[in-house]
């Protein structure tokens, strides 16, 4: 499966309610509606005003009580409720109401990683030891569910649970109190609003039928397990743990099924029900139509949001999950790669992809190669290997099997994408991926001869400076957002291709920017132990300015796509996340939660003012700067705060984007003992050719004398008409 998959008014009236349609009646559905900062700190009068609201519209109490499918009643006030599309327009008029929306849904997006960064489990200095492992951070992950039994999550050597832990254990089929315990120190269930379809099969529990919440929770916060590695088969071979492996987990089952399937109210009573239980990371590796608003007010509370950036990629303008207040993470590879060995029948030895592992010696043989260019041969394919040209997926896979094939050898252009769907053959058949170079060889191999063989060997894992990483991956979604262009996103990149992790009693590979998800939020969990006092727009900001655009060996990171390319900010944003870089940024991008109020009103009901105010969102002092609109000249404020030494001074270095004039006043700020620790700058955009253009990019960047390096990266557009497609 393939995972890819959001406070306020001027007082921060931010309820939401969610209306859920009564399977009783096929005229009404679910609908959420949100009235904004609740007005009581009682949560039974949240609710019975949640009550009295229904109560107006559909007639009687009893029928209120009876629509009613969750009551946002902790960090905020709304409710879900089964309604009519009339009953919904009559409670959108209700005195206190913001907004009414149907709820939709959406999908859940999926050892060598955490070393990869350079969070090494037994260096003596660095993040990982600075913030103990992530000792009694608590970490909620809205996801799948989970394996209580999974070894990551044994919880010897804890000590009791954090005594401002105010969450529960919520019980269910095959899933019983005792199976949270000091590691996992909660669990609840949000099934209301789900179809059939997506329960068929289900655990009516937080137990995890899927997978993948197991898999992200123990990236997460996993504690270390021995001698591990995919299915048990020998790739990937070595320990597997968390990025913040001392870490506590509370879950939050909202996604059903095979799919991973959720509901946005679920999404939201879920974000409530963390705010009042204690969680200081809340982590959902999913994404869907709508953004998740609600995220907000757990944002105010200094709750740190992380969510994946989708799996569309490489094509622009896919990117989700792009409210300035979440952090919004892209996928990237890792130095780990499996390559395979296709020998041909003259003796020619050429390299593919594969996580076949499962073989056995008399199966390691020659077979008849057979080249299909189109499904109406498949008939050919009986005790052949195959090459095949697409499509690539699991339904290929069970078609060329119970035809006979011996084999099959996908030719595409990024190997990356399909390693999971190969993943499909172990059992069954070996099976590889070549890219087209190392295909056309086959081919012509295969033509030069009658009877053309060819056997694959099983994979094997090669680690360390010999793979090319970090790339970001293909499938990893684009910016620019949509919705919001003068925000920029994504926000950081991180691992998330062939990520081995917890799934059930077992440990398998996952790939997505569900992945590359947990990976940051281990790493603000970590922050968060070392800075309790940072807001979550400092910690975003020091995860962004630290961010590295080059690898290793000091050349661009590029980004995988056809063709592969440099890598840009609507890639990556900032870059691939450095964690240890991030404990120490020099200076900060800090945002107050009231200043996205403004913001946050305009998107749920926009207003006459709000055409300007959303048109210029780039004043949001974010560690980027995205100018959408630039038909002559754009002034850009922003204001850093001094987290590093209480003396200091910086320069600013611009790499200005194409086709722009980018100036800087001042130039240089300094930070004397005593004085004010924040100073604010001035960015003027001049556009140096008028054109309907496409964007550019480049990036602002603050250096001391010796230490810090504070770079935010920078994409301008530029327009001649107010539509902004690109004409060129």
């Amino acid at each position: 499966m393939e995972f890819r998959s959001a406070f306020c008014r001027s007082a921060l009236l931010l309820v939401l309610l969610v209306l859920l349609p009564l399977s009783a009646s096929a005229s009404t559905k679910l609908y959420i509606a949100y009235m904004g900062e609740k007005k009581h700190e009682d949560p039974s009068m949240v609710t019975a005003s949640h009550h009295d609201a229904l109560t107006s519209v559909i007639g009687s109490k009893d029928g209120a009580m009876k629509s009613i499918v969750y009551s946002y009643k902790h960090g905020f006030s709304g409710f879900a409720a089964m309604l009519t599309e009339s009953q919904a327009e009559e409670l959108a008029k209700f005195p206190g109401v913001v907004n009414v929306k149907p709820n939709t849904y959406g999908k859940a997006h999926t050892t060598r990683s955490w070393d990869f960064l350079g969070l090494n489990y037994y260096e003596k200095s660095g993040l990982l030891k600075e913030a103990m492992y992530g000792e009694d951070v608590i970490i909620g992950v809205i996801d799948t569910g989970i394996w209580p039994e999974s070894p990551s999550f044994n919880d010897d050597g804890y000590g009791p649970v954090p005594a401002r832990w105010k969450g529960i254990c919520q019980t269910g089929d095959a899933f019983n109190t005792t199976n949270c315990n000091r590691k996992i120190i909660g669990a609840r269930w949000y099934s209301a609003g789900a179809t059939d379809d997506m329960l068929e099969g289900e655990y009516m529990s937080p137990r995890d039928f899927n997978g993948h919440g197991t898999h992200t929770a123990s990236t997460i916060a996993g504690g270390q397990v021995w001698n591990v590695s995919h299915h048990q088969g020998g790739l990937g071979a070595g320990v597997a743990r968390g990025g913040a492996p001392r870490a506590r987990v509370a879950v939050y089952k909202v996604c059903w099924g095979v799919d991973g399937n959720f509901g946005d109210a679920a999404i939201l009573a879920a974000v409530d029900d963390a705010i009042n239980d204690g969680v200081d990371v809340l982590s959902l590796s999913l994404g869907g139509p709508n953004e998740i608003h609600g995220t907000l007010h757990a944002v105010a509370r200094g709750i740190t949001v992380v969510f994946a950036g989708g799996n569309s990629g490489p094509t622009s303008q896919t990117v989700q999950n792009t409210v300035p207040w979440v952090i919004t993470v892209a996928a990237a590879t890792i130095d780990r790669t499996f390559p395979t060995t296709i020998s041909l029948g003259n003796d020619e030895k050429l390299l593919g992809q594969s996580l076949y592992y499962n073989a056995t010696v008399s199966s390691i043989k020659f077979h008849t190669l057979v080249v299909v260019n189109g499904s109406s041969a498949i008939n050919i394919t009986r005790n052949n290997v195959v090459l095949w040209p697409g499509p690539y997926n699991k339904d290929t896979i069970n078609l060329l099997a119970k035809e006979g094939a011996k084999g099959i050898i996908f030719a595409q252009r990024n190997t990356v994408n399909i390693l999971e769907t190969l993943d499909a053959c172990n059992g069954i058949m070996p099976c590889a991926v070549v890219d087209y170079e190392i295909a056309n060889r086959i081919v012509s191999y295969a033509t030069s001869t009658s009877m053309p063989v060819v056997k694959v060997s099983p994979a094997v894992t090669v680690v360390g400076n010999g793979v090319l990483s970090p790339r970001v991956a293909g499938f990893s979604s684009r910016g620019p957002g949509t919705k919001y262009p003068g925000i920029l996103k994504p926000d950081i990149a991180a691992p998330g291709a062939s990520i081995l992790a917890a799934v059930g009693d077992s440990y398998e590979f996952m790939s997505g920017t569900s992945m590359a998800c947990p990976h940051v939020s281990a790493v603000v969990a970590l922050l968060k132990s070392v800075h309790p006092d940072w807001s979550p727009a400092m910690i975003k900001s020091a995860i962004v300015t630290t961010a590295s655009v080059t690898g290793r060996f000091g050349m661009p990171i590029q980004a995988e796509g056809s063709p592969r390319k440099v890598a840009d900010p609507f890639d990556f944003g900032g870059g691939h996340i450095e964690p240890n870089k991030a404990i120490n940024p020099g200076l900060v991008y800090d945002i107050d939660p009231s200043d996205y109020t403004k913001f946050f009103n305009c998107s749920l009901d926009p207003k006459e003012d709000c055409k300007s105010y959303m048109g210029k969102l780039y004043q949001l002092n974010l560690p980027s700067i995205a100018v959408p609109d630039l038909k002559d000249s754009a002034i850009v404020w922003r204001t850093v705060t001094n987290v590093g030494g209480s003396e200091a001074t910086y320069k600013v270095v611009v790499e200005a984007p194409a086709g722009v004039n980018v100036a800087v006043e001042p130039m240089v700020i300094t930070f004397a003992k005593g004085g004010s620790q924040s100073a604010t700058f001035r960015v003027t955009f001049t556009a140096r050719q008028r054109v309907q253009g496409g964007y550019t990019f480049g990036s602002l960047t603050w250096l001391d004398d010796s230490t810090y390096t504070v770079r935010i990266p920078v994409a301008v557009r530029t327009i001649i008409q107010d539509f902004t497609s690109d004409t060129a």
